[in-house]
């Protein structure tokens, strides 16, 4: 059986370089955090290979096509002059990876968020002239949710492409990370890990996606399709209760909340092999919105991957759809 999957993780070192140049606008590292993100960095000669540990992983995996993104924004601190040329020169990069291993990989475009003008050109370019599927976005840009009017013009561009945009988190503004998860009672590598990867960044990812539906954007853009990792980040467990409270007579939306996550977002398991989860969003969502994915090289595997979906107690078909045909169908990949 095919296998595509679509959160998997590049990075170069010179757009590293460029981006660490910048100090972060709306989110800092403190001793802790930086110890905790640097623990993560492990994975640093992973995510920048290409040839040697990337393939032999795949072949492993018995992955067939990965989806490349950059790990995270490469312009979340760049002011928005530099950012462009930033993302520019990223995505040319990027194009260069894919066309060593056309048959191996595709790609996501990172985009200047602090322009939303030219990020939405740039999505452009890189659909129409290096074929990439869509776009990886995540956490806020100088503390501005994307539900805000001003980024219209990247969603817009996505739905006129048909092309999908990933949500990915990102560092919860320092307010939220002292307020929510910093605590006297516990260590603060605990307090950086619980707002971090361990719970926080999905929770903030999550509702982000929420503002988006109530902003109206998909009853404006009824093309426009996200994808969401980490089954969801939080969200579908409280659909219902949102449905109840939240009703289009209050909200202006056309539909109720969960209609938009039944038609216009997409799940995938970001490496989370829960088998309770996954039978979940296939159960509420159906297998059509599930795309795999296998957050690499974030994640270690004590069973192979794709055991994980093949041995699941789901119909040929389903898996078929959740292990190639959904990404694509939504990627247009060939």
């Amino acid at each position: 059986m095919k296998i595509i999957t679509v959160e998997e993780h590049f990075a170069d070192q010179r757009i590293m370089d460029a981006n660490a140049k910048y100090p972060k606008t709306n989110s800092t590292l403190p001793p802790n955090f930086q110890k905790m993100y640097h623990s993560m960095r492990f994975t640093g000669e992973k995510l920048m290979d290409i040839d040697g540990a990337r393939i032999d992983f795949m072949n492993e995996q018995k992955v067939d096509v990965q989806v490349l993104s950059y790990t995270g924004p490469v312009s979340d601190r760049v002011p928005a002059a530099e950012a462009v040329e930033i993302c520019r020169q990223a995505n040319d990069i990027l194009y260069g990876v894919v066309q060593k291993h056309p048959d191996r990989f595709a790609a996501f475009a990172t985009l200047p968020m602090a322009n939303p003008k030219e990020a939405a050109k740039e999505l452009e370019r890189c659909v129409k002239d290096y074929g990439f599927v869509g776009a990886l976005i995540g956490g806020t840009w100088q503390g501005k949710f994307y539900d805000d009017p001003t980024f219209f013009p990247i969603f817009e561009k996505a739905a006129e492409l048909d092309v999908p945009i990933s949500w990915h988190p990102e560092f919860p503004a320092d307010v939220i990370q002292n307020y929510y998860y910093l605590s006297n009672s516990y260590p603060d590598l605990v307090g950086a890990e619980f707002a971090t990867a361990g719970f926080g960044w999905h929770l903030d990812v999550g509702l982000h996606m929420a503002r988006m539906v109530l902003s109206g954007i998909f009853d404006k853009l009824p093309n426009l399709k996200f994808i969401s990792g980490h089954w969801g980040e939080t969200i579908p467990a409280m659909l219902d209760r949102m449905d109840q409270i939240m009703r289009p007579q209050t909200t202006g939306l056309k539909k109720k909340i969960s209609d938009y996550y039944h038609e216009n977002v997409y799940f995938t398991p970001s490496g989370i092999l829960s088998k309770d989860q996954f039978e979940y969003i296939v159960k509420v969502f159906g297998a059509d919105h599930v795309i795999w994915a296998l957050d690499y090289p974030y994640i270690s595997f004590e069973k192979c991957s794709t055991d994980f979906l093949l041995e699941s107690n789901l119909s040929d078909e389903k898996k078929e759809l959740i292990a190639h045909g959904n990404a694509e169908r939504i990627l247009h990949l060939k």
